[in-house]
């Protein structure tokens, strides 16, 4: 059985204008870190007095790798504030890059901030290398703030290995999201020895002034958009589920329903983090996108079971209460600069592109849609595609295995063949990282420019 949202028209409406794709601010964000970096730099050359002896490279080596990592755990916070302009203009899959990449700069230079410090402090009271775990003892014992930053380093410590690629895939993403969570009260740990401890702070009252400032904006905003917005959204909104409705083998569609929902600012291409008031789904969190678009009375995801969670979708009872995050994600029409579109999906990456699918402005046969699955019985909300198709005078193409379990062949000539204009084509593309990455390939082959390929990925 499946079900239709009617409304894209509606939405197309909406979005029926000239079109003015939304340029990333990613370049200018970029910059602006790096422009804070140099300035943590000119801190320390400024501090700095003439290095001498062996000691004194050790410990200023130290020092600036411990500013360093103070300015980028501030970023690291930030980029799990839910910022939108981070989420929706930047994109949810490439901020999270940013902050796994910064994550994992953060510890390395915490633990040479560590190793160097302690290094010189042994140094300067005439002990050698090997005394440098001895040392680390009585500063932490010594030192104000230091046992607090001790134990907010272990929490990093924990929080990097359990992020590790091969560590994660082994645990519970609900207990490895909620263990990351800690990230917070690990930088409020680590924040205040750097204030009594940093020579820096002490000799420039401005400078520790300033970093004040950087970590409140940090956690006013963590607190607005993490805390204060989905409460606000929630209470607003007051939504629940409505039906739960099997689309296909293993995949079902969740009507939500809500008051004035259309004010909550999703577009289609976009996703909430849900959160399901039902026994055993109530401290669980998960992304999943929409897949129509928006109704003023009715949100509608589509899920395949592929963990704990997902699974449990389909035992939702109407009536049970719902909280939701977002809208996030820059998978939208704002993106597009073309008048042509391709839409790429994979597997369960058809529920934003069923959404764009139908609320794409376009004349008949500017919207193309490829969709790829294991098998015809895989094909998600075909029916609708279908309809869809026909009534915008959109092509709808599939491509699965063969019976003998052969792989369709996406290649650059074969999309070249099928679509002979593609290099004039927008293309938004959703699906599993190793086939998401394929594709891109082939469609980079095709010719199609990297600034017109439009992707957001996500863990199978």
């Amino acid at each position: 059985m499946t079900t239709t949202l009617a409304g894209g028209r509606a939405a197309r409406r909406q979005t029926m204008r000239r079109i003015r794709p939304r340029r990333s601010p990613a370049v200018p964000l970029l910059l602006a870190v790096w422009a804070g970096a140099a300035g943590v730099l000119w801190l320390w050359w400024r501090n700095t007095p003439a290095i001498s002896d062996r000691t004194g490279m050790i410990l200023n080596a130290g020092r600036i790798t411990g500013l360093l990592a103070g300015y980028l755990m501030a970023l690291v916070v930030l980029q799990m504030a839910r910022v939108p302009a981070l989420e929706r203009r930047v994109g949810s899959d490439r901020v999270a890059r940013w902050h796994a990449m910064t994550g994992r700069y953060v510890l390395c230079l915490v633990l040479a901030h560590i190793f160097l410090i302690m290094w010189g402090y042994a140094a300067q009271a005439g002990k050698g290398l090997g005394d440098i775990v001895g040392q680390t003892v009585d500063s932490v014992n010594q030192l104000p703030d230091l046992g607090k930053a001790a134990l907010g380093t272990g929490l990093l410590l924990l929080i990097g290995l359990l992020s590790v690629g091969p560590v994660r895939r082994r645990i519970p993403y609900d207990a490895w999201y909620h263990v990351h969570l800690l990230t917070y009260v690990a930088v409020f740990l680590t924040f205040w020895h750097q204030l009594t401890s940093g020579n820096d702070f002490a000799v420039e009252p401005l400078a520790g002034t300033v970093w004040y400032a950087l970590y409140g904006t940090v956690t006013a905003l963590v607190l607005w958009y993490r805390v204060l917005t989905p409460l606000r959204l929630n209470l607003r909104h007051r939504m629940r589920v409505e039906a739960v409705i099997e689309e296909a083998p293993g995949i079902v569609s969740v009507l939500i329903g809500g008051r004035r929902l259309h004010r909550m600012g999703a577009e289609a291409g976009q996703f909430f983090r849900w959160r399901f008031r039902a026994p055993g789904m109530r401290f669980s969190s998960h992304p999943y996108s929409l897949s129509a678009a928006p109704r003023p009375d009715m949100l509608r995801i589509t899920v395949k079971a592929i963990g704990d969670h997902s699974a449990r979708l389909r035992e939702l009872e109407p009536g049970t209460r719902v909280w939701a995050e977002g809208p996030y994600g820059a998978l939208t029409a704002q993106r597009r600069s073309r008048g042509k579109v391709l839409l790429v999906a994979g597997g369960v990456g058809i529920t934003p592109m069923r959404a764009l699918f139908e609320t794409l402005p376009g004349a008949s046969g500017d919207i193309t849609l490829l969709y790829r699955a294991n098998s015809t019985q895989d094909l998600a909300l075909w029916g609708e595609l279908a309809r869809i198709a026909d009534e915008r005078g959109a092509r709808l193409m599939y491509a699965v295995n063969s019976p003998d379990g052969e792989r369709p062949d996406i290649s650059a000539q074969t999309l070249s063949r099928k679509i002979p204009d593609i290099d004039r084509h927008d293309v938004f593309l959703c699906g599993p990282p190793g086939f998401a990455q394929s594709v891109y390939e082939a469609l980079r082959g095709a010719g199609v420019p990297a600034r017109r390929i439009h992707h957001e990925s996500f863990e199978m």
